[in-house]
């Protein structure tokens, strides 16, 4: 049975805005979400600075905050952007089979509560400078709220999704660090193709813009320490990079099979053809230095969509503005693509919002689905310096026009997880 995919609904909640035309002008600027950190004194740490969602919170689509006050910050970024997606989509007050109607979220895990962990570490500590556990757990027990535990946990977001849209279908999340909205994606398409649901809210949420996920990648050399320049500091591609720029945000995705979209005249932003996952099966932070996993995930994403590498107008690509990434992903397209490569462009939209973590790769996906829409490529901003090891076409700093039928995106994870998905123009 041949299912096809469609794309008929976009939800953003991002660092470059929250409606999906205002973040794709921006895209199409040049604009940069990087700024001082806010949201806690980042003052003593190595990176200071991230790109927050800025003058956003769930009242923006109706709901009172005093019902979403024990929920996480990714979650209400979830909801968030699945309420923008249905309603783009012409689906939030249809009449459809809510028992063929899913939920597949990349939703990253909660924020640990810094000010109530220090409390517990501190009622612990007795006057001879030893730890008590006991103490540690009494006075969790009386200071931890139920609620707020039970939404750390990473599947929190696909329920609240399904609860708010009465999606009764299969309910599942992953969490493959920085490929994992996009692994939810190229899953949802595949539940879709095998005929187990119609239709499928998938994308992703993340928010690590707190103590415990500043310290975690500052302790990896992973972040950026350009706290002067803050919106030059993410430069995929560049010679003088020095590390991605931590962002937050939420990104969901209608995923419809065609004749379910066709039948109630839906609007389609495009067709999902590819979708390639592999593993490095390497290291938990480093890719392969020879880019296998990305070499025999976007030949299994190509193969799957049954095109030649010819056929590729432009790549989204995962593009981190870290040293290792950026040169071993250059190194995966060229033996990808051959000769080809040097004609394909290639553009990093996080050198503008930064990195999702698990929301990067259903954001990027859908700028991608615009960039087909009008024919139109987003930049890499802040290439300012060549580097011989990354010397394919950047697109740099300024949109390009071209006509762009087809799109390959790729989201490559701390741990060795490889996506890349693959968009086309839809035609009947």
């Amino acid at each position: 049975m041949n299912r096809r995919i469609v794309i008929t609904g976009i939800g953003l909640v991002t660092p470059l805005g929250y409606e999906v035309e205002t973040v794709w002008k921006r895209l199409l600027n040049g604009e940069s979400g990087v700024g001082p950190i806010t949201l806690f004194d980042a003052s003593n740490f190595p990176t200071k600075i991230a790109a927050e969602v800025k003058n956003w919170d769930i009242s923006e689509i109706g709901e009172n905050l005093d019902d979403w006050k024990n929920q996480d910050r990714h979650t209400c970024f979830a909801v968030g952007a699945g309420h923008k997606a249905m309603k783009d989509s012409g689906l939030l007050e249809a009449d459809f089979d809510r028992t063929r109607f899913g939920v597949y979220t990349g939703a990253g895990e909660g924020k640990q509560n810094f000010d109530d962990f220090a409390a517990m570490m501190l009622a612990a500590m007795n006057d001879d400078g030893s730890f008590d556990e006991g103490k540690f757990i009494q006075k969790g027990l009386e200071i931890l709220h139920p609620i707020r535990e039970i939404e750390q946990e990473p599947n929190m977001p696909a329920a609240h999704l399904a609860a708010q849209f009465q999606a009764q279908g299969p309910n599942v999340n992953c969490l493959t660090a920085c490929a994992a909205s996009a692994q939810a994606i190229g899953e949802a398409a595949e539940m879709i193709r095998r005929n187990e649901v119609d239709v499928m809210i998938a994308g992703g949420a993340h928010s690590m813009i707190h103590p415990f996920g500043v310290t975690g990648f500052n302790l990896l050399t992973a972040l950026s320490t350009n706290n002067e320049e803050p919106q030059k500091a993410s430069r995929p591609f560049d010679k003088n990079r020095d590390g991605f720029i931590l962002g937050e945000g939420a990104a969901m995705l209608i995923l419809e099979e065609m004749n379910h979209a066709l039948n109630r005249k839906a609007k389609i932003y495009g067709e999902l053809v590819g979708y390639g996952s592999t593993s490095d099966a390497y290291r938990i932070t480093d890719i392969h230095p020879e880019g296998r996993g990305a070499i025999s995930c976007m030949k299994m994403a190509l193969a799957s969509a049954q095109l030649q590498p010819e056929d590729i107008d432009y790549i989204n690509a995962h593009g981190t503005s870290t040293g290792v990434n950026d040169r071993v992903e250059t190194l995966a397209i060229r033996e990808t693509f051959g000769e080809y490569a040097d004609k394909i462009p290639v553009s990093s939209t996080k050198s503008m919002t930064g990195h999702l973590i698990a929301a990067a790769g259903a954001s990027e996906l859908a700028y991608s689905l615009l960039a087909i829409r009008d024919n139109i490529l987003p930049p890499t901003i802040n290439y300012e310096t060549p580097d011989p090891v990354c010397d394919l076409d950047y697109i740099p700093n300024k949109a390009r026009q071209i006509k762009c039928d087809i799109v390959l995106s790729n989201s490559f994870g701390f741990g060795g997880q490889d996506v890349s998905l693959i968009v086309k123009r839809f035609v009947l």
